[in-house]
């Protein structure tokens, strides 16, 4: 495996989930940071990672991730072989950052940023070698969702992608590749058209919050581990599914940008978990118990998943 060294850029939610992966994948590791104070809070956070992926027994115990803490970028780029870029969601900023990398990093060194919906094409635009930008969108918490979606600018080498492709899949990801660089890639399409819809349903005073969410949670969404949209579509027949189809999408919401209902909160400050209320009142209801349950059984789906392959 060609790639052997890895910079990880960020400290927030996404960033030591990343490196832990790279990290229990074989991968040397440096989350960089602006300060060395946040850049080894999230080194302590990626170790902590990896101590719960071994706990569980998805990750070898005998493992020692190495990841190290850095606040030097122009230190760290040149002497790796790849850079994941997790900063904030600013096509400026990453413009910027991805055209300085570009200069500094060595010829070979593939830059990768994991933003959930830029254009990748937009943020290599000022640099001189975009065959080797990439898009490798982790999704949250990236230590435990397998997925993540590796999308090619119009000027990224499909070697480069492929690396990545078979490097992800080594560190124990389910990456796919996205053919097209699109707003939104190819899950946050399909996420944002269900969010728009339950909106809808809200609005329209179909349902209220919880129950739309316990729908969700107790009907298809507990189907979707292991059983996707199209296996259901041939499933059910696709001469059934034509019939709804053609009855249901009448309608269904096809409003263009932010919903009325996410303006008027957003407008508010009832921004969700971190003011205290968004579509939840949150001094009602516990984030941490919403979050631990979401791990709890993306962990059982995932050993379940590594109990049934066949043994070597």
């Amino acid at each position: 495996m060609r790639i052997q060294s890895a910079a990880v850029i960020g400290t927030g939610m996404m960033g030591p989930g990343i490196a832990t992966i790279l990290a229990l994948g074989g991968v040397s590791v440096t989350i960089v940071s602006r300060s060395a104070d946040s850049a080894e809070q999230a080194r302590l956070r990626a170790l902590g990672f990896a101590d719960l992926l071994r706990a569980s027994g998805l990750a070898p115990t005998a493992d020692q991730a190495e990841i190290r803490a850095s606040a030097e970028l122009d230190a760290v780029v040149p002497t790796v072989d790849l850079v994941i870029e997790s900063a904030p969601e600013n096509m400026e900023f990453k413009q910027h950052l991805f055209a300085h990398m570009d200069l500094i990093a060595k010829p070979g060194t593939t830059l990768a940023s994991n933003t959930s919906g830029l254009s990748i094409t937009a943020i290599a635009s000022k640099c001189a070698r975009p065959e080797r930008i990439v898009t490798t969108h982790f999704w949250n918490p990236p230590h435990l969702v397998p997925l993540v979606e590796i999308v090619r600018g119009e000027r990224t080498s499909l070697a480069v992608a492929e690396e990545l492709r078979v490097l992800l899949a080594h560190c124990g990801k389910t990456p796919v590749m996205v053919k097209k660089d699109t707003p939104g890639q190819l899950g946050n399409r399909i996420q944002s058209a269900m969010l728009r819809e339950c909106i809808n349903i809200l609005e329209q005073g179909i349902a209220d919050v919880e129950d739309i969410d316990l729908a969700v949670r107790n009907g298809f969404g507990l189907r979707l581990p292991e059983y996707g949209p199209f296996e259901h579509a041939d499933g059910v027949g696709l001469d059934l599914g034509l019939a709804i189809s053609d009855y249901v999408t009448r309608d269904l919401s096809n409003k263009v940008g932010a919903t009325d209902a996410m303006k008027e909160r957003v407008a508010r400050g009832d921004l969700g978990v971190k003011t205290g209320k968004g579509f939840y009142d949150w001094s009602k209801k516990s984030w941490n118990e919403v979050r631990a349950r979401r791990d709890g059984f993306v962990l059982d789906v995932i050993k379940r998943r590594r109990e049934q392959q066949p043994k070597d």
